[in-house]
């Protein structure tokens, strides 16, 4: 990945972009696509739209959700401790002991995650996992006066981790949940933008929102672009780590390296499968497969549905250590994703078949 591409990538995935306040990680998306689009707009939900003009009718959609999971204060009890509530699907377990971000109205504050320490726990108390409800921020303030002078009830946190490179091509950060499909669709746009010939699709590339308490932008951004084909970008289990894989059967046969995931089943629609597996096989872009029985809990869902519906298909990172501040990727899964969906896009005429059967 070229240094200027994966300093994007690191200021993405370091904004502080929990659902319902992805703000920070969309003004980046929105800054970087107005260098390329023909045209960008945030509709009123927050999903930030870049439009590629083609020279025919057919309508496609990328989609990948830029919110995070988070916190946010629910109360500032009068020793100016802030208490929480989870944005999003959290592991208790994970959080305690963290430090955190706070979106304050006048800038981040620093905080730590607290709670009573093992010591003064009793013998049954340590044998059960601390639940979010009896854990509090401390940000250092002596009274809820001062700490009201920084901070709010409604104000969004993450835990304070970000982006570092690994061994190889692995990476890790919070948010790659899902901001690297935001990247991937931003990306990818960008390469259909730069192509010659223009493709004949018109592409409209979105950073969804609020994915992570129910699709909710994706259910409104597809309503509003309404595209003929659709592609969802997000992440997926990885299948090569201790726990998954130890059995003879993954949950998930991928692994970190191999190229992007193609689902195939109910949420995916056969004529978009058929193509992307023949684009990769032309492109010789490396593609791994797996199987889901029913609508996928990504923007994939969301986007079948809409309107009359659209044929839809979902393409995911492998991912270990999912809804973790430690979620690693490999970073050649992301280049050969970005280069599949902007060749796949590229292969469309305007004629093309999208019905199933």
């Amino acid at each position: 990945m070229k240094k200027n591409t994966e300093l994007l990538l690191k200021r993405m995935l370091e904004a502080i972009s929990p659902s319902g306040y992805e703000g920070p990680s969309a003004n980046i998306f929105k800054a970087e696509a107005e260098s390329f689009a023909d045209t960008v707009k945030r509709d009123l939900h927050g999903n930030t739209i870049a439009h590629v003009a083609g020279t025919g009718d057919l309508r496609v959609m990328f989609a990948g959700h830029c919110d995070e999971i988070g916190f946010l204060i629910t109360h500032i009890d009068k020793r100016g401790y802030c208490w929480i509530a989870p944005i999003g699907g959290w592991d208790p377990q994970i959080a305690q002991g963290q430090r955190v971000q706070i979106l304050g109205r006048n800038g981040v504050v620093k905080g730590v995650m607290g709670k009573k320490p093992i010591h003064l726990m009793s013998p049954e108390d340590r044998k059960n996992v601390v639940q979010l409800k009896d854990m509090w921020v401390d940000i250092g303030a002596k009274d809820r006066k001062e700490a009201e002078k920084c901070v709010a009830v409604g104000d969004p946190m993450v835990v304070d981790q970000g982006y570092e490179r690994l061994l190889g091509d692995t990476a890790v950060a919070r948010g790659m949940d899902n901001r690297i499909g935001a990247f991937v669709v931003l990306e990818a746009a960008h390469r259909v933008a730069n192509a010659k010939p223009k493709a004949s699709a018109s592409l409209y590339s979105v950073a969804t929102v609020q994915e992570e308490i129910g699709l909710r932008g994706a259910m409104t951004s597809a309503f509003g672009v309404d595209a003929h084909m659709g592609i969802a970008v997000d992440v997926t289990f990885a299948g090569d780590h201790p726990g998954l894989g130890d059995a003879g059967r993954a949950l998930n046969d991928c692994e970190l390296g191999k190229g992007p995931v193609l689902t195939r089943g109910p949420n995916t629609n056969a004529a978009v499968f058929d193509l992307i597996v023949k684009v990769a096989k032309t492109q010789k872009i490396p593609l791994q497969i797996n199987a889901e029985g029913r609508g996928t809990g990504t923007d994939a869902n969301a986007m079948q549905l809409s309107r009359a519906g659209m044929a839809t298909a979902l393409l995911s990172i492998p991912n270990r250590y999912m809804h973790s501040p430690c979620e690693m990727v490999d970073l050649r899964d992301v280049e050969h994703c970005i280069e599949l969906m902007a060749q796949t896009v590229l292969a469309l005429d305007a004629e093309h078949d999208l019905t199933p059967f």
